[in-house]
């Protein structure tokens, strides 16, 4: 089918479907264009509450989808490919953070959005890279189990001196393996461009960095910001969305920093999934009901960057 026809096709599916399509900023441009919402996890998290659509087209790897169903047990989630998953939400499991709480039976669980339902269902919070910082901050314990990425977590702690943080192993690869030599050589060419990086990233990123950002925080940064150049340290494909809002602007992207897990979603899966409703996105009650109370704490607190 061609493109453009494919297109019109999801256009007008969205009506009769009842559905919107929501999806993440690191997602492919053609999945970008054809959404009625772009965001990062906290900004979708968001707005998938206030949507009266009966079927929400959530183009993102798992957690994300299921955080949306989480907050609209109602509604059908539906995810275009549902072997997209994140892999450093699978890198902590409930059963090893049920042990590790029981080591710190005061601690406060801060789980990072990046987690599964059932993680998010054993925590006490749930934060994004938006708003970690703000979250710690605003907690009255003193020890903190924090999962699962340990570089956001460190760079919390830059924020944070009073907590002792104890941090759970993961990573993100995409984020982990952002390399300074890149981002430099980058530089080198580029003197008079910004370095804008995600929380995600190792503290030696961090540390060569202007700013960190949540991704939506790199998009309103730039929408507000006098420089004209930047690079970008996180997902390549946000630099589509943050072109398409700033086109008298240049990005600079680190050409390796590729999430393969949301490249799997696709115009033509985006089709697919309307047409059909499904992957649907199942999770069990008593999960979602657990899950949903971190989430909405979360959300009260709201963005910190």
């Amino acid at each position: 089918m061609d493109k453009n026809i494919m297109i019109d096709k999801i256009e007008k599916m969205k009506i009769t479907k009842k559905a919107i399509i929501m999806a993440h900023n690191y997602q492919i441009p053609e999945v970008q264009d054809v959404a009625d919402f772009v965001g990062d996890s906290l900004d979708l998290a968001l707005k998938a509450t206030k949507t009266d659509a009966e079927n929400i087209i959530f183009c993102g790897v798992d957690f994300m989808a299921e955080s949306a169903k989480i907050l609209n047990p109602d509604k059908n989630v539906i995810i275009p490919d549902s072997n997209a998953k994140c892999p450093m939400a699978a890198m902590v499991d409930a059963e090893s953070l049920e042990w590790l709480k029981k080591d710190y039976p005061d601690a406060e669980v801060v789980s990072y959005i990046n987690t599964t339902a059932e993680v998010k269902a054993l925590s006490d919070i749930c934060c994004t890279s938006s708003n970690g910082v703000k979250i710690v901050k605003n907690s009255s314990a003193k020890d903190i189990i924090f999962v699962p990425d340990q570089n956001l977590g460190l760079f919390v702690q830059r924020s944070i001196k009073d907590k002792n943080m104890i941090l759970w192993p993961g990573i993100c690869p995409v984020h982990h393996n952002i390399n300074k030599g890149e981002i430099l050589e980058i530089k080198e060419k580029h003197p008079l461009a910004e370095i804008l990086v995600h929380p995600e990233c190792r503290p030696e990123i961090i540390d060569i960095a202007d700013h960190t950002f949540s991704t939506n925080g790199m998009v309103n940064y730039a929408i507000q910001s006098d420089t004209k150049e930047f690079i970008i340290g996180t997902e390549k494909d946000i630099c589509y969305r943050l072109k398409k809002e700033n086109p008298d602007k240049k990005f600079y992207p680190v050409k390796t920093a590729v999430c393969q897990n949301m490249k799997k979603i696709t115009l033509r899966k985006v089709f697919k999934s309307l047409e059909n409703l499904e992957p649907k996105v199942v999770l069990s009650r008593e999960i979602m009901e657990m899950a949903k109370l971190p989430l909405q704490r979360m959300m009260s607190i709201g963005r910190g960057d």
